[in-house]
C-alpha cells in the first residue's frame, strides 16, 4: 500500500487501506465519468458563465486536471490577475516588513509536517513557494497582514494550482471576497459565523444546541478550526477539494452545510455525551470514518440535509450575531 497519498500526504498509522481502496475503485468511474462531462463543457476555452448546469457539474466534483482553471475562473481570480498582470511579483520585489516576514517564516516548518512536498529535504520545496504568496499577500493586504491558518490555506491550493501567481490570486478571492473578515486581527467575521451555526443548530438541530448549552460548552471550542482552516486536517484531502470546489463558486454558506451536516448525521452520537471534555471528544470523532471518506456521497449528503439555506438567511444571523458580538465588546 502507498504510505503517501497523490497529494503527497503521509497516511496515519491506523489509515483504513481496505475500505479506502473499495471507496476510490468506486469513485475513480465516477471521477473518469465527470471528466468527460468537463472536458466537453470547457472545450479547450478558459471561460465559464455561471448557470444551473455549471452549478450541478460543481456540486458533482470539479476533475483534478481541471481544478485549477476552474476555480481561477469562477472565484473572479482569473479576471483579477488578467488586470493586474506583474502585480504579483512586484509584491515580492517591493519593500518588506521585517515583522511579518519573521511571523510567516516561523509557521513554515509547522505547516503540513506530514506532507512530503512541503519537506526541506524536497525537490522541488513547496515551502519556498508558501513563503512567497504569503508574503506577497500579506503586502497586498496590509489590514490582514498573515494570520495562521492562511498558511494551511494557501498550502493547499499550491497543492492544486502548481503555481504561485495562481495561489496568490485564489487566496486573495478566498480572504478578500468569499470569506467575509475571518483573517483580519479581531477575527470578528470567523467569531460571528461560529455564532451563526451555533444558531442555525438550534433551528436544524435543537437537541444538540441543547446539549452544548447545558454543558457550557462554546461553539468556538469544537468548531472554529473547521472554519480558520476551511477544513483541512480536520477532513480527508479528497473532501475538503470537493467541499472548495463549491466554496469557490457558492460562497461561504458550504462552510456550513459542510458544519450542520457533520452535526446531523452524528447528532444521536453527539447526544452521548455527558460532559464538557466528552462533548469535544464526540465532535473530534465525527470528522473520522467512512462517512466523511466517501467524498461523492458526503457532498450530496450537505445539500439535502441541512434542508433550506438561504443567504439571506445567513446574512440576518450575521447582523444580529454581529451586533451581539460587538456589545459584549
Amino acid at each position: 500500500f502507498c504510505r503517501v497519498d497523490p497529494y503527497g500526504f503521509e497516511r496515519p498509522e491506523d489509515f483504513d487501506y481496505a475500505s479506502y481502496e473499495a471507496f476510490f475503485s468506486r469513485y475513480l468511474v465516477v471521477l473518469t465519468r465527470r471528466a468527460i462531462k468537463w472536458s466537453k463543457l470547457l472545450k479547450g476555452n478558459n471561460s465559464i458563465q455561471k448557470s444551473l448546469k455549471v452549478k450541478r457539474y460543481i456540486r458533482k466534483g470539479i476533475p483534478n486536471e481541471h481544478r485549477a482553471l476552474v476555480w481561477m475562473i469562477v472565484s473572479g481570480a482569473q479576471t483579477n490577475m488578467e488586470q493586474n498582470p506583474g502585480y504579483y511579483h512586484r509584491l515580492l520585489e517591493g519593500e518588506k516588513n521585517a515583522k511579518l516576514l519573521e511571523a510567516i517564516k516561523t509557521d513554515m516548518n509547522r505547516t503540513f509536517p506530514d506532507n512530503v512536498k512541503f519537506r526541506k529535504t524536497a525537490d522541488p520545496c513547496l515551502q519556498h513557494s508558501l513563503y512567497n504568496v504569503l508574503v506577497a499577500y500579506g503586502h497586498h493586504n496590509k489590514a490582514v497582514g498573515y494570520c495562521q491558518g492562511m498558511n494551511f490555506i494557501a498550502g493547499y491550493l499550491i497543492l492544486i494550482t502548481k503555481n504561485e501567481e495562481e495561489s496568490f490570486w485564489l487566496l486573495d478571492a478566498l480572504i478578500g471576497r468569499i470569506l467575509p473578515d475571518y483573517y483580519s486581527p479581531a477575527m470578528l467575521g470567523l467569531k460571528t459565523d461560529q455564532e451563526v451555526l451555533g444558531e442555525l443548530v438550534k433551528m436544524k438541530v435543537p437537541a444538540v444546541a441543547e446539549l452544548m448549552e447545558r454543558h457550557g460548552v462554546m461553539w468556538t471550542l469544537v468548531v472554529s478550526r473547521w472554519f480558520i482552516c476551511l477544513f483541512i486536517d480536520i477532513l480527508p484531502v479528497e473532501t475538503v477539494l470537493r467541499i472548495w470546489d463549491c466554496l469557490f463558486y457558492e460562497g461561504s454558506k458550504i462552510i456550513f452545510r459542510v458544519a450542520l451536516t457533520l452535526i446531523k448525521q452524528n447528532q444521536a452520537f453527539i447526544l452521548e455525551a455527558t460532559n464538557f471534555p466528552d462533548i469535544c471528544e464526540k465532535f473530534k470523532q465525527i470528522t473520522k470514518g467512512t462517512f466523511v471518506t466517501e467524498c461523492h456521497s458526503f457532498m450530496q449528503k450537505i445539500f439535502t440535509d441541512p434542508g433550506t439555506l438561504s443567504m439571506a438567511t445567513i446574512n440576518k444571523l450575521r447582523e444580529t450575531c454581529r451586533e451581539k458580538l460587538l456589545s459584549q465588546g
